[in-house]
């Protein structure tokens, strides 16, 4: 690519903040293929964007493209047939990550091996002749991509190109190669027409509403299109690659971890610190890390769903314990809002489940300089049982655009300190207003208690 030739030793990369932009980036790139795409990912959804998606790489295979879908075992319900086909194809190869031995129920295998599918490939990447990337907190699915009725995730990706690029590359080998990764034709059973069923549902998916939005967003697409063309709309810099050794998968557990690479990579804030994770756990280390720099001056903004938004209460349970101390440490916190159209009057199901509305990112930046974009959450799964990855980019512009979105602040919850104990939550709307809320906003008394409840029992260690 002549703008890679321009710029010797850098990455070019782009923020994909919009859910239509980051399914046209894929899209795009996986018709521009011209020798391999490589794409890892935890969850893989039978809607429109995943058959879709899944057609766009059955076509690549077909033209010729070398196509290696390396995906979690535990993300791929109702994929077994096709992906089976798709294995088969000449240019296809499929692989599982952790696979279950059972493939019907799966669940009935954790009564027998529960250490080893209790550890699953969180990772989300897509790369296309070793020299473009998109990877970030997008699984494939309408929800990621703010698409269709029912629950829609806020997350964020990152274009890259270059040795970045080059970098993913070299990490899904490792992945592709590593004891955890079977081929999908040892473990799958023998497909039943599954390409017909794969060509069934990418028609019907084309023909539906959804798909004309997709087609449109596809059609629209500014940021890749342009690139494709050869405009040099990138942002050139420093983007280093943080991922876990796969060996996390088979507890194998070392210093080659994410989480112990990270503050090896980053020096301490010095001014500020906005961190934004749709599943957030601190821990008393990390309660203690990040009061130390309270202390120190920087100014702390921790980003999380609120217990409306969450599709993960459980995980909520395990947030409470941390929340207060840290906001009268000093730090600022936002909870996300859950989208004004949910049901008034939930099932229980989506009781269970949370809300119509969940902050699905995982990023963070450091004194509006530098800024990590990817698949880490920041709770106990994801620093020990997951395997993670993400960049750490040197973008003073992408660090400042997130501080910019976040100061804005009508989308959350903000958790404040009441008089001697507990908390209250100030909602802002769009007239400037502000209402105080002292219980976990718009949630029934049964759902707080069960959350309590949860939040009694020893289990963060799994969350």
């Amino acid at each position: 690519m002549p703008m890679m030739d321009a710029h010797p030793g850098l990455s070019g990369v782009v923020g994909l903040a919009d859910g239509r932009d980051a399914l046209a980036a894929r899209v795009l790139l996986a018709r521009a293929a011209r020798h391999s795409i490589d794409a890892q990912y935890y969850i893989w959804q039978t809607d429109t964007t995943g058959w879709l998606l899944l057609d766009e790489l059955r076509a690549a295979a077909e033209r010729g493209v070398r196509v290696r879908l390396l995906l979690d075992d535990n993300g791929i319900p109702g994929l077994d047939n096709v992906l089976a086909d798709l294995d088969a194809l000449e240019n296809f190869e499929v692989r599982l990550f952790n696979p279950f031995t059972l493939r019907r129920p799966k669940l009935l295998s954790y009564t027998f091996d529960f250490f080893r599918l209790n550890r699953r490939m969180h990772n989300k990447s897509m790369t296309v002749d070793g020299i473009a990337t998109v990877i970030g907190g997008r699984n494939i699915g309408d929800i990621y991509f703010a698409y269709g009725e029912g629950t829609a995730y806020f997350d964020f990706d990152a274009l890259a190109v270059g040795p970045a690029a080059a970098d993913v590359a070299e990490n899904f080998d490792l992945f592709w190669a590593s004891g955890s990764s079977h081929p999908a034709a040892n473990i799958l059973p023998p497909s039943r027409g599954g390409l017909a069923e794969l060509a069934a549902a990418a028609s019907e998916a084309k023909r539906s509403a959804r798909g004309s939005d997709y087609a449109a967003a596809i059609a629209e697409a500014p940021v890749l299109a342009r690139v494709l063309a050869g405009a040099d709309i990138l942002e050139w810099t420093t983007v280093t690659l943080v991922s876990d050794d796969p060996a996390k998968g088979l507890g194998r557990t070392g210093d080659a971890l994410l989480i112990r690479r990270l503050p090896a990579l980053l020096d301490a804030p010095a001014e500020s610190l906005d961190l934004v994770s749709a599943y957030l756990i601190p821990g008393r280390a990390g309660t203690e890390l990040l009061k130390g720099y309270l202390q120190a001056g920087v100014a702390t903004r921790i980003v999380t769903n609120s217990l409306e938004a969450t599709d993960v209460p459980i995980v909520h349970s395990g947030w409470m314990r941390y929340r207060e101390r840290l906001v009268r440490a000093g730090a600022e916190v936002l909870e996300l809002k859950a989208r004004p159209d949910r049901p008034a009057d939930p099932s229980l199901a989506q009781l269970l489940t949370g809300s119509q509305s969940s902050l699905h990112a995982k990023t963070f930046a450091v004194d509006r300089q530098r800024i990590f974009i990817g698949s880490f959450n920041f709770d106990p799964r994801s620093a020990m049982l997951n395997t993670e990855m993400g960049f750490l980019i040197d973008s003073p512009d992408i660090a400042t655009d997130l501080a910019r979105s976040l100061d804005q602040g009508r989308s959350f919850y903000r958790v404040v300190a009441a008089d001697h104990r507990g908390l209250a939550w100030i909602e802002t709307h769009d007239d400037g207003a502000t209402r105080t809320h002292r219980t976990e906003p718009n949630t029934s008394a049964t759902k707080r208690a069960m959350v309590r409840v949860l939040g009694w029992l020893p289990l963060e260690w799994v969350l």
